[in-house]
C-alpha cells in the first residue's frame, strides 16, 4: 500500500495514493481523445474560429486526461506562478520587443546587454519562457520570439500582466483565508471583499481604480485585448438587429434607438454605427461625467451623442427603444443591480422598450474556464458572473421578463433581451 491504510476515514475502500498520482488522471478517454483529434485535425481551416476552438478544447482534453496528479500538482504550483513571474521580469526589461517571432534569434547575453541585465539571471528567465513555450528556444541561451511574445512587445497587450501583477492577482490570492474567516459566507458590503483585504483599503475597486490614472489605462487596454477577436451581438447571425429592434417599428430620426448606459468612451456605439450605419434613430452613450469628457476627445461618429448620467439615478431618456449594458451588472451585486435596472424601467415605454444586457451566462454544465476564471475576478470584489437561472430571478425582480437568451458561443457573452413583464 501506499500512503493511506486499509480503510479511509470515511468507511470507503482505501486507496495507494502514491500509486495513484503517477497515473494518467483519465486513461480510459486517451484513445477516443486522440481519434478525434486526428480525425479534426486533418485539413482543418485554422482561420475558421469554431473549427479551431473545438481542436483546442479537445487538446486541452487529451493534455488533462494525459497528466498524472503529481504533474498537475506541479503545473499548479510551480509552472504556473513561475511563467507569471518571469513574463512579468521580462515585460519591465522590455526583451519581448527585442524577439519579434519573425526576427532572427538572439543570445540571452546579446538580450542582457541592450537592457543592461544580470546575463545569467536572465537566462535563467528565458530557459523556463522558452520551456514553457513562451518563447521558441533555437540552440544554448539562444531564443527566438513567438506570436505570444511578439503580442507581449505590445503595451496594449501586455498591460493585462501589470494589472493583474500589481491588482487583481494579490485580491484573487485572499480568496480562500478571506472565505474561511467569513465562515463561508459572501460578503454584505462593497467594502468588504478580498480586494479590500488585499490592498488594506475601505474604497471600492472603481473608487480605488480612479486615484491611478495609469491603472485606468492599463485596465482599459486589458478589456479591449479581452473583446479582441470575440464574437459580438452585432454581428450576423447572433441577434437580428434589423428584425429585433427596428423592424415593424416606424422608429424615425429623431427616436432614440440605442442608449449604452455604462459604456466608457464608446466602444460598443462605434461597433454598431460601423456595422449597421443604417439603421434609423439616435444613439446615445451615457457614462459618468470624466469618462463623457474623455470620449469627447476622441473620433466618434457623428451618430453617437455622448450624455453624463450615473446608472444610480433616474434614466432621463424616456421611450428609447433599447437600453442597452455591457459588462456593467457583473460589477455589482444583486442589491445594486436591481437599483440600476429600476432606474431604467420607469423610463421604458410598454410593448416597446426594450432592456438589452450583454453579459457572460454561465451554463448549468460544461462551462467555459474564462467565464469561470471571471467569475473569481469579480469574487474579490463582492460581485459574480450569473447563470440563466441567477438572471431571471433578478430580472423578474424589478418588473421585467426575459424575452430570450442569444448565446453563439461558449465562453462569450451573451444578449439577454428584456421586456417589462
Amino acid at each position: 500500500m501506499g500512503s493511506l491504510g486499509a480503510e479511509s476515514p470515511n468507511g470507503a475502500p482505501a486507496v495507494d495514493v502514491d500509486a495513484l498520482a503517477v497515473l494518467p488522471n483519465a486513461a480510459e478517454k486517451v484513445p477516443s481523445l486522440v481519434s478525434e483529434i486526428s480525425s479534426r485535425g486533418t485539413g482543418i481551416a485554422l482561420d475558421n474560429a469554431k473549427d479551431r476552438l473545438e481542436l483546442l478544447e479537445t487538446a486541452r482534453s487529451l493534455v488533462r486526461a494525459l497528466e498524472t496528479p503529481r504533474e498537475a500538482l506541479l503545473r499548479y504550483c510551480w509552472r504556473e506562478p513561475a511563467s507569471f513571474a518571469a513574463i512579468m521580469f521580462t515585460l519591465n526589461l522590455g526583451v519581448f520587443a527585442l524577439l519579434p517571432a519573425t526576427g532572427s534569434p538572439k543570445k540571452a547575453q546579446e538580450l542582457a546587454e541592450a537592457t543592461k541585465a544580470d546575463p545569467k539571471l536572465l537566462s535563467r528567465m528565458l530557459k523556463h519562457l522558452a520551456a514553457t513555450g513562451v518563447l521558441a528556444e533555437t540552440g544554448p541561451d539562444e531564443y527566438r520570439g513567438t506570436n505570444f511574445s511578439t503580442a507581449m512587445g505590445v503595451e496594449r497587450f501586455s498591460d493585462t500582466f501589470p494589472v493583474f501583477a500589481n491588482g487583481l492577482n494579490p485580491a484573487i490570492a485572499k480568496i480562500p483565508d478571506f472565505f474561511k474567516e467569513a465562515q463561508y459566507q459572501s460578503p454584505s458590503k462593497l467594502t468588504t471583499t478580498p480586494f479590500n483585504v488585499a490592498h488594506a483599503t475601505d474604497k471600492n475597486f472603481f473608487e480605488f481604480l480612479k486615484e491611478q490614472p495609469h491603472v485606468v489605462k492599463q485596465f482599459a487596454n486589458h478589456m479591449s485585448t479581452y473583446h479582441l477577436g470575440r464574437p459580438s451581438w452585432m454581428d450576423s447571425g447572433f441577434y437580428p438587429v434589423e428584425e429585433g429592434l427596428v423592424a415593424d417599428q416606424d422608429i424615425k430620426g429623431d427616436d432614440v434607438l440605442l442608449i449604452d448606459i455604462g459604456g466608457s468612451t464608446g466602444h460598443d456605439l462605434s461597433e454598431f454605427s460601423r456595422k449597421w450605419p443604417s439603421v434609423p434613430g439616435r444613439l446615445i452613450l451615457q457614462d459618468l461625467p470624466e469618462v463623457v469628457a474623455e470620449a469627447k476627445k476622441m473620433d466618434l461618429p457623428s451618430s453617437i451623442e455622448p450624455m453624463p448620467y450615473n446608472f444610480f439615478t433616474e434614466q432621463p431618456v424616456k421611450g428609447a427603444r433599447a437600453y442597452y449594458m455591457h459588462s456593467v451588472l457583473h460589477d455589482w451585486p444583486d442589491d445594486d443591480c436591481r437599483k440600476i435596472l429600476s432606474n431604467i424601467t420607469p423610463a421604458m415605454k410598454p410593448g416597446y422598450s426594450k432592456i438589452l444586457i450583454n453579459e457572460n451566462v454561465i451554463p448549468e454544465t460544461n462551462a467555459h474556464w474564462e467565464t469561470t476564471s471571471l467569475d473569481f475576478v469579480m469574487m474579490t470584489v463582492n460581485s459574480t458572473e450569473r447563470t440563466a437561472r441567477d438572471w431571471k430571478v433578478l430580472v423578474e425582480s424589478v418588473g421585467l421578463k426575459i424575452v430570450k437568451i442569444w448565446t453563439v458561443r461558449r465562453g462569450v457573452e451573451s444578449l439577454i433581451e428584456c421586456e417589462l413583464a
